[in-house]
């Protein structure tokens, strides 16, 4: 039996993902390490395999994109180890299907095109992706195949301890929905805030994008939620199409066999 290894490598995060054919079976997360060497990746990486029962000669195929330079060739260089195909990196010249307008298309992150990528491809355009990461970023692509830019704002995390760490009586909580707006203690006011607050933040860009896609009616713009606390948002809100917590690793599979 043989896999495709997606890996993307993000601000806080490393997610790894195999793919047998089409089908997602098995994920994992590990924390983002620019001191970790690449020895140290590999072994990392093939303890998780092997967790899964997935050897390295299993591996035919490695597909990665990163955010995080520094980063970027340790892990290229412990996939290279892993496997005898070659890897895959999402960048200049690598094929997407999709005009990119932004003004210069070397600042885009290439997790964005490669969710970009998964959102036209399984949900359709127009649509709005809403990835909840280290940032909250807001990505658009029209019905002819153009990512048109987005916008970025701090993550619910980097929020929340920006306030840890500025405010002495206040400390950290479990980022869930309270059950009310108004928070009758320290820990319910600030998960109001940082979930609630994110919801209406998120609503109104959501609108805003929407507004500015829709063509001819805004009911055609499908709007997908993905990263690690997609869930957490978008369980409090109706406005989400849909919430796909692996669309950046299924972006990589399309990508990977549209460049194979």
């Amino acid at each position: 039996m043989t896999y495709l290894l997606a890996v993307d490598v993000g601000n806080s995060n490393i997610t790894l993902g195999v793919f047998d054919g089409d089908n997602l079976a098995s994920t994992w997360r590990v924390s983002t390490e620019s001191r970790r060497t690449d020895d140290e990746h590999y072994l990392l990486f093939d303890g998780l395999l092997k967790s899964s029962g997935i050897s390295q000669d299993d591996i035919d195929a490695v597909a990665m994109c990163s955010v995080v330079p520094p980063v970027t060739a340790m892990v290229r260089g412990a996939l290279a180890r892993l496997s005898d195909a070659d890897v895959m990196v999402v960048g200049p010249g690598t094929k997407t299907g999709l005009k990119i307008s932004y003004d210069r298309p070397q600042d885009v992150g290439t997790d964005r095109i490669v969710d970009a990528v998964a959102a036209f491809n399984i949900y359709g355009a127009p649509a709005v992706v809403v990835d909840f990461g280290t940032a909250t970023v807001f990505d658009g692509i029209t019905a002819k195949a153009e990512y048109l830019g987005g916008a970025i704002a701090p993550g619910v995390t980097v929020a929340a301890d920006a306030l840890y760490h500025a405010a002495s009586q206040l400390r950290r909580v479990e980022l869930e929905a309270p059950e009310r707006a108004i928070g009758r203690n320290n820990v319910e006011a600030l998960q109001s805030g940082l979930v609630f607050g994110y919801v209406g933040l998120v609503e109104g860009m959501i609108r805003r994008f929407v507004a500015e896609l829709a063509d001819p009616d805004p009911k055609d713009v499908k709007v997908i939620a993905t990263g690690g606390l997609a869930r957490v948002i978008a369980d409090q809100t109706d406005l989400f199409t849909a919430v796909d917590e692996d669309l950046t690793l299924t972006g990589l599979r399309l990508l990977y066999e549209r460049n194979s």
